[in-house]
């Protein structure tokens, strides 16, 4: 039987510029338009690129201990958030595994979430099932969510939207776009400076328009936006973070307020605390979440499996592509924590091949997120 995909706000629009529709966490997505992913790719970072992102979660949550009930689910500071700015998470389960990653906002009444598509549902019952009585949890399906982002984005969103070149990475604005209510932060999943939008969704496609009509932008597909976001290091989930990976295997710990460590005024008290913890203070982690950079051109592809110089198995490709701005053949992965440091030669067995890679910093071309 075939499945029946949801359709964005956008679908219309989609068909109507020649994209190539695939099936994404139950919608109908592009992963391309005419020009195709390299293109998109490098217009992005040359210029500004829009993305349909409205097949994400988005989520309002509102009470009094909203905060306080919210932090015991994730291992960051939510309690002294500052209203009108955002911070990255993830839920986390009692094996110290990642349940997603998101995005947490503080606004002047409650928090706004925003939460991956292919774990959307299950997010959503999570909070519900762990979110006290007092608070209400309001799930977003009136509204869409639009991205634009590259060098030229910002120039593009203060010339429709003065009042945004205040904003710096990170910042979450409520504003009216062209008579439409908006919430912007400045941020997105592509390393380059830009906007994430909610938009209500009968107004989507009015400002996605607007947006697509400026010189600098152009619609831009799922295929392009994951090699974007791979080479500045970012990770997907379900690919490179899951259930079975800890923040700390994951190369995450930037992302765990101090506050919520050991020694924090407010430490542990999420799932898997005692695990995740434990694996900071004793660095007991046995793998880790490295970027590889491939000797020659082919691309590695996720699941493809990585070996020492003695050919024993050490870990696995969780991403995997060429960077069209990289130039480099790139790939993320975990591996044993004994071949872990940088520059380290491992080899990749590609189609009966051992191609040589080195572990890599991350991310594998410049991030230049706006921070003022």
């Amino acid at each position: 039987m075939e499945e029946t995909l949801l359709h964005t706000p956008l679908f219309a629009l989609h068909e109507e510029l020649g994209a190539r529709m695939v099936p994404f966490a139950g919608y109908a997505m592009p992963v391309q338009y005419p020009s195709g992913v390299r293109k998109e790719h490098l217009h992005t970072r040359e210029a500004a690129g829009l993305f349909d992102v409205s097949h994400m979660g988005q989520v309002y949550i509102t009470g009094e201990n909203a905060g306080a009930e919210l932090e015991r689910l994730v291992p960051v500071d939510v309690i002294d958030l500052p209203v009108g700015k955002q911070r990255y998470a993830f839920f986390t389960n009692a094996e110290g595994g990642i349940l997603d990653d998101l995005m947490i906002t503080r606004m002047t009444d409650g928090y706004y979430l925003v939460v991956n598509a292919a774990c959307k549902d299950a997010d959503i019952a999570h909070l519900r099932a762990n979110l006290g009585e007092s608070t209400e949890l309001e799930v977003m399906e009136s509204h869409a969510l639009i991205a634009i982002q590259g060098p030229k984005a910002a120039e593009v969103m203060i010339r429709i939207q003065p009042e945004l070149a205040n904003m710096v990475f990170m910042d979450n604005l409520v504003v009216d776009i062209a008579g439409i209510n908006c919430f912007v932060s400045r941020s997105g999943y592509t390393g380059e400076d830009g906007f994430e939008i909610s938009v209500p969704a009968a107004q989507c496609e009015e400002l996605t328009r607007l947006l697509l009509a400026q010189d600098e932008v152009e619609a831009i597909g799922l295929g392009a936006r994951d090699s974007l976001r791979l080479e500045s290091g970012l990770c997907l989930y379900g690919h490179d973070i899951d259930t079975g990976t800890t923040p700390v295997e994951a190369s995450l710990l930037w992302a765990i307020s101090p506050v919520r460590r050991a020694d924090g005024a407010r430490a542990g008290g999420f799932p898997g605390a005692d695990i995740i913890l434990k694996q900071m203070q004793e660095k007991s982690a046995t793998r880790k979440r490295v970027g590889l950079i491939g000797e020659g051109r082919a691309p590695v592809r996720e699941g493809t499996e990585l070996f020492d110089a003695d050919g024993n198995k050490v870990g696995e490709v969780t991403s995997g592509t060429f960077g069209p701005s990289a130039g480099l053949s790139i790939a993320m992965g975990y591996v044993a924590k004994e071949v872990s440091a940088l520059d380290t030669q491992i080899f990749a067995e590609v189609r009966g091949k051992r191609l040589p890679m080195k572990v890599s910093r991350t991310p594998f071309v410049p991030q230049r997120y706006f921070r003022g």
